[in-house]
């Protein structure tokens, strides 16, 4: 019988894309072991997986999806958390029934679950099958997210009316409303699963980190001193990272993306790319100011655009249409800015663009990924959170690593002015300011690096715990 490791990303293109690269990570190390991935196919927007998937099928045989039933599911809720975490509760008895189907004909020495899918820890336990967190953000993430229930429990008001700072061991301190936004309601169905994962991490056989020592030392410490949890022990954790996807440079039809070839005549390090994620949506307001602080900078850039946030409420977990870039930005933009500029509707390969000669800037949500793909590329950074751990990400960027500059926070009407956005795209661009932490992005690209040679910190920990899957 074949040994096989069984994966359960949470629905998301991001979040897949990590797994299947975690996957073949596996399959480097270990080219034994078979790897089947249990794919949710949602009811609402999540981001096109099906090409992908298709690509990843064709190129490591290996590695198979094992498509679960489809859940009917109404889009009638508050927020993605609350919306997906019910999902993944659905999907629990498909999940059973799988594992028994691959059961029957493999070894499943391990099932590897994103945190979203905590509710499948305790089928794999019925199952006797040992069952392991892959946490796709940070070690900082980590550490806030095994100390939250401590800071539940010494808390009584709502994180988003506490004017505190939360002190989270091995973080700098964190002001309570910087905190992942679905844990700031104490009153939310997603604070209530966030609890619930705090206390359900600790029960797993191990955990799986996407980040590297260098990178993160004091979290890192605070986890394995046992700070983050102090009334029970902390399973072991391995820092694989940083784990990117692989250098995507084609378009949907197999051709290679104009944005690509664009930027080949461009000069070298001279290009700001502003990148905001796939749930990432700006209102047409705000887009507007973001043009004309591009507009004024006079950097070139290379621009992502997506059509704003629908204001129908039965719609917004559904895929945006392609945005009418007319309509969008100021009359004349796309004119007056043809020498310099490119938008792009929707969609940019981010790793191959990250990875141009031509792109000197990023500035970005601060997800955790794309976090790791501008360190691995050498790009500073400007941090403009949007969502999720966001906030928080940039508090930890900016405070304790110093490699990005922050855009500054939103007005009382709840725009980012156009001369911020002009000030902050010229900084890092062409001022000492971004010249520091450019520096200090190109010596974490030599950590990264370095973590992930034969000897490196990442591949002795996936060692470790690859080789405590093989058969004793």
């Amino acid at each position: 019988m074949e040994e096989v490791i069984v994966l359960y990303p949470c629905t998301g293109i991001g979040h897949l894309i990590s797994m299947v690269e975690l996957g073949r990570l596996i399959l480097k190390h270990d080219p034994s072991f078979s790897i089947k991935i249990l794919i949710t196919t949602p009811p609402y927007n999540t981001g096109s997986t099906t090409p992908y998937i298709n690509r990843v099928s064709t190129t490591t045989p290996s590695i198979t999806f094992h498509h679960l039933p489809t859940i009917s599911l109404s889009l009638d809720f508050p927020n993605h958390e609350t919306l997906v975490s019910e999902l993944i509760r659905l999907n629990n008895p498909n999940v059973h029934q799988a594992l028994q189907t691959i059961s029957q004909t493999s070894n499943v020495r391990a099932l590897l679950i994103d945190f979203f899918c905590t509710a499948a820890l305790h089928v794999a336990t019925s199952l006797n099958i040992p069952c392991y967190y892959f946490f796709t953000t940070s070690a900082n993430g980590l550490a806030t997210l095994l100390y939250f229930s401590t800071i539940h429990h010494n808390t009584t008001e709502s994180l988003k009316d506490s004017k505190t700072h939360l002190q989270i061991p091995g973080l700098p301190p964190i002001p309570a409303s910087d905190m992942p936004n679905p844990v700031l309601d104490r009153t939310d169905k997603a604070y209530e699963e966030f609890l619930y994962f705090s206390t359900s991490l600790p029960k797993s056989k191990g955990i799986i980190v996407n980040s590297f020592e260098s990178l993160e030392p004091r979290a890192i410490k605070a986890i394995s001193d046992g700070l983050c949890v102090p009334d029970a022990p902390t399973p072991p954790v391995y820092y694989i990272g940083p784990l990117i996807a692989a250098d995507d440079q084609t378009d949907g039809g197999g051709g290679r993306p104009k944005c690509l070839t664009w930027l080949d005549s461009q000069p070298s390090g001279s290009v700001v790319f502003l990148c905001f994620g796939s749930l990432g949506l700006f209102s047409v307001e705000q887009l507007k100011e973001i043009a004309v602080g591009l507009e004024k900078s006079e950097q070139r850039f290379l621009w992502v655009v997506r059509s704003p946030p629908t204001e129908d409420k039965s719609k917004r977990f559904l895929a945006p249409p392609d945005p009418d870039l007319d309509a969008l930005l100021p009359e004349g933009f796309l004119e007056r800015t043809r020498d310099r500029g490119l938008v792009v509707k929707s969609w940019a390969p981010q790793v191959a663009v990250l990875n141009h000669e031509s792109v000197g800037g990023f500035v970005t949500h601060c997800g955790w990924n794309s976090v790791l793909e501008a360190l691995c590329a050498g790009v500073p950074m400007v941090a403009w959170p949007l969502y999720a751990e966001q906030r928080m990400n940039r508090v930890i960027l900016v405070e304790e690593m110093k490699l990005v500059l922050s855009m500054d926070d939103p007005d009382q009407d709840g725009l980012v002015s156009w001369d911020v956005v002009e000030k902050r795209v010229r900084g890092l661009m062409d001022s000492e300011e971004g010249k520091l932490v450019r520096d200090r992005v190109m010596a974490m690209r030599d950590g990264a690096k370095a973590a992930m040679e034969d000897s490196g910190s990442a591949r002795l920990a996936l060692a470790k715990v690859v080789d405590s899957w093989k058969p004793r």
